[in-house]
């Protein structure tokens, strides 16, 4: 079969994620993290629980048998240590976390953890007029190793060329548009408990 026959399954995601990629991307302008160092902080609590919550499934033995550099892609650490350069707690962790999703599933979760490092390359360019770069405060933006295009095209060509059933693909498709709606959860959960100015 043909590409041109269907839409491959990395573009079919993409369009069924748009409406709560869009919605995010509004949110995350709405709350200015790159106004002051205090609010990235914030952004930061988000992006590390929400990396976090996934350490599981890039750890995960039968996802690292599909795409073997998995673990290295995970991101927690780097957020973890971006909070510790910005003086911030590291969160607690908030109710509602993915738990033992199906392989599918859990790919649609991996597939909109890994595209957001398409989007930090310009998260990067507004972090260094915080002062704040790849080696400190602003990690969890750096360039991944190999670069970002290649990281995310060698990612979608491995999801793209796997065989799932009707089901799978239904799942594969949730777990993306869960993963946007547990973003925004976790976005104004950490803005929500922004510290009281000392």
């Amino acid at each position: 079969m043909t590409t041109s026959e269907k839409a491959l399954r990395s573009q079919r995601l993409n369009q069924i994620t748009n409406e709560p990629h869009s919605k995010l991307d509004a949110l995350v302008k709405a709350h200015a993290p790159f106004e002051t160092r205090a609010n990235f902080a914030r952004f930061v609590v988000a992006q590390y629980l929400f990396q976090s919550e996934l350490v599981d499934l890039y750890n995960d033995a039968e996802l690292t048998a599909i795409v073997p550099d998995l673990p290295a892609r995970c991101r927690a650490e780097a957020a973890k240590a971006d909070l510790a350069d910005l003086d911030t707690e590291v969160p607690a962790p908030v109710a509602g976390a993915v738990k033992n999703p199906s392989k599918a599933r859990a790919l649609g979760w991996i597939f909109v953890s890994e595209g957001s490092k398409l989007g930090a390359a310009f998260l990067i360019k507004r972090a260094v007029a915080l002062e704040l770069s790849e080696t400190f405060g602003a990690r969890h933006l750096g360039e991944p190793e190999g670069g970002r295009a290649e990281g995310w095209k060698s990612f979608v060509r491995t999801l793209d060329s796997l065989q799932f059933t009707a089901e799978e693909e239904a799942e594969v498709e949730q777990g993306a548009i869960d993963a946007f709606n547990r973003f925004t959860v976790l976005l104004e959960q950490a803005y929500a408990t922004e510290a009281e100015p000392a």
